[in-house]
């Protein structure tokens, strides 16, 4: 093996937490546990049958298997301009104004790579999703944690950073509905970010692929007046529509900063295959009945993992939207990694430690919603039989 050094842009970068984690269960299963895994969130349900017969039609088409334009056929392009002004009450220009994306988590490394470089700075959620600074570190930039809090309803304190020395700052990162909280933003609160990014020159960009899940307002920052002019905002059929492995996505926003982002990215792929555009075109036609039977199978089991995270004596907002539970531990824990790894070692049960979400999260769980009601049942047995009537602890 020869001596090949990795570039230092990886200096700070590790294995995704959850790559690592699903290694561990695929380990111990192969030892012979019966390991329940509650933490990723990746959907266990299909998507509309609509969706799949229109991905077989198109795949037998002769012209569907070639290269594909770097901006999406247009099917999917208006597709996403109608779902927007259906649910969002947001108009976008399906020719200039949508980029449609393998996946929104492309696009945050798309992003951070068209405009960030060494000597700049990007505001990042803590907690939040780990891939916005794994992105602003690898562009070259610095990530600068904004902390949120229970106490504030998990919304960045806009005043406190205004007090902070943003000279440096071009982009922040929000994500509303928020993961791993489930909070959703008020309006209000758009618009004094839309305030706040116009005053001091920063790119705000909005992950918003949680609208749709067990949430009755589905909002975007791009409803907001002014709000394209300093904004972008990435979406996803993976949570709404039960496609993630399908890999669609996108990006919407000002042509100009499209354009930019399309600078980058049309060096990076050949877009997406043809069938899987035409049919997310067809799945964001989906009717409001199509999501009501989607968020009552995932609010049937929010109940169990209430049930669940009660016995291990958590606490919790029953106002949370979006496809996890985020719960607070008991205090005769360190943090969540140690209940986290108690459950996983003695019940065979995984739950996500909060703490790989940022410093915020470290007295935290997520739970995911994400398994079949019968899975939750099994891990409340099991918890059941393993707690200890006086501590409350597992034994």
């Amino acid at each position: 093996m020869i001596n090949i050094k990795t570039a230092k842009r990886l200096d700070s970068i590790q294995e995704y937490y959850f790559s690592q984690k699903l290694r561990e269960i695929a380990q111990m299963r192969a030892a012979g546990k019966d390991v329940l895994n509650l933490g990723i969130g990746s959907p266990d349900l299909p998507p509309a049958q609509d969706t799949i017969d229109t991905l077989l039609l198109h795949s037998r088409e002769r012209n569907s298997h070639a290269y594909q334009s770097y901006q999406g056929v247009p099917e999917l392009r208006q597709a996403f301009a109608e779902w927007y002004q259906t649910w969002f009450d947001v108009t976008l220009d399906a020719n200039r104004e949508i980029l449609p994306l393998i996946g929104s988590k492309e696009g945050i490394m798309h992003i951070c790579m068209t405009y960030l470089e060494a000597g700049d700075a990007a505001l990042v959620p803590n907690p939040g999703y780990p891939t916005y600074r794994a992105a602003v570190t690898l562009a070259g930039a610095q990530p600068i944690d904004y902390e949120l809090h229970a106490f504030n309803g998990w919304l960045p304190d806009l005043d406190a950073l205004a007090q902070q020395d943003l000279s440096r700052v071009k982009i922040m990162w929000v994500n509303y509905p928020h993961m791993p909280t489930g909070t959703q933003a008020p309006v209000h609160f758009f618009m004094e970010l839309v305030a706040f990014a116009k005053q001091y020159n920063i790119l705000i960009c909005n992950d918003n692929p949680y609208s749709f899940i067990l949430n009755e307002r589905p909002n975007s920052l791009l409803s907001v007046p002014g709000a394209k002019d300093v904004a972008l905002e990435l979406n996803s059929l993976s949570k709404s529509h039960n496609m993630a492995g399908w890999r669609i996505g996108m990006l919407a926003g000002r042509q100009e900063y499209l354009q930019d982002v399309l600078r980058f990215k049309s060096n990076m792929d050949s877009g997406m295959f043809k069938p899987a555009q035409m049919a997310a075109a067809r799945a964001l036609q989906n009717p409001p009945e199509w999501y009501a039977s989607l968020n009552a199978v995932y609010r049937e089991r929010r109940e169990k993992v209430f049930e669940l995270l009660d016995l291990l004596e958590c606490t919790y907002s029953t106002e949370q939207v979006g496809m996890f539970v985020w719960a607070k531990v008991p205090s005769q824990y360190k943090n969540g990694y140690e209940l986290s790894d108690e459950i996983l070692y003695k019940v065979n049960v995984f739950i996500t430690p909060g703490g790989i979400f940022g410093s915020q999260g470290e007295e935290f769980l997520r739970i995911s919603l994400c398994s079949d009601g019968a899975i939750f049942e099994e891990a409340i047995r099991r918890i059941k039989l393993n707690i200890g009537i006086k501590d409350r602890t597992l034994i």
